[in-house]
């Protein structure tokens, strides 16, 4: 369901303004200077109302987070809430992951979060997938060696494709679980739509894969 354009969205953008970055090629090589601290650096691609990013950030001011999100109506709901906290620890990419194709860095990410994205149910569509070949390339791109991918999603067939796709990439995995919130696994912050799945009674697929470049 598309989401309904926003009330006064680009005057609310603009209060948030601070926080997100309108031109990522303005720090061209060295992707940490967004910030004024030299901390390690997360990426999530696709924060969509930032509950994830948010309690994220809270619980480690000792990180720097960037969030991707193309879609205005809920990246302003996501710079809200991180404004509203007082965090200085997150910056927004207002846009389309694939415009980091042509972007360069010589400084790297430590851990790249993907929840809960777009499955591409069709087979012709696999290529658009966040974890296909054509998107690893990408994260190997911004990871630093031995950077890790933490893949989050309800849809078994998406999670049974990535887990074969990060392994045909030479990636090692762990903390694999196919009903994350009936696992061991500890830690975990839970999104808008893993609150909706789980509340449904529906399985939440979680992994994490190094990236041994």
């Amino acid at each position: 369901m598309r989401m309904r354009k926003k009330k006064h969205l680009h005057e609310r953008l603009s209060h948030c303004s601070s926080l997100i970055i309108d031109d990522i090629f303005k720090y061209s090589g060295d992707i940490k200077s967004i910030f004024p601290d030299d901390l390690p650096l997360h990426l999530e691609i696709g924060c969509g109302k930032g509950k994830f990013i948010c309690e994220t950030a809270k619980k480690n001011k000792d990180i720097n987070f960037i969030a991707v999100e193309k879609n205005l109506n809920v990246l302003v709901l996501a710079a809200e809430k991180i404004k509203n906290e007082g965090l200085s620890n997150v910056r927004f990419i207002a846009g389309d992951v694939n415009l980091l194709r042509d972007y360069e860095t010589k400084t790297k990410c430590d851990i790249i979060y993907i929840n809960f994205c777009d499955p591409w149910h069709k087979n012709s569509y696999r290529k658009r997938r966040l974890t296909h070949e054509n998107h690893l390339k990408l994260w190997e791109k911004l990871l630093k060696q031995n950077g890790e991918i933490h893949f989050k999603t309800d849809n078994k067939k998406l999670f049974e494709f990535s887990l074969n796709s990060f392994s045909d990439y030479d990636m090692k995995l762990k903390n694999i679980t196919f009903d994350l919130h009936n696992s061991d696994f500890s830690g975990n912050i839970m999104t808008e739509y893993e609150q909706l799945f789980s509340s449904q009674g529906e399985p939440i697929y979680r992994c994490e894969a190094i990236m041994r470049n």
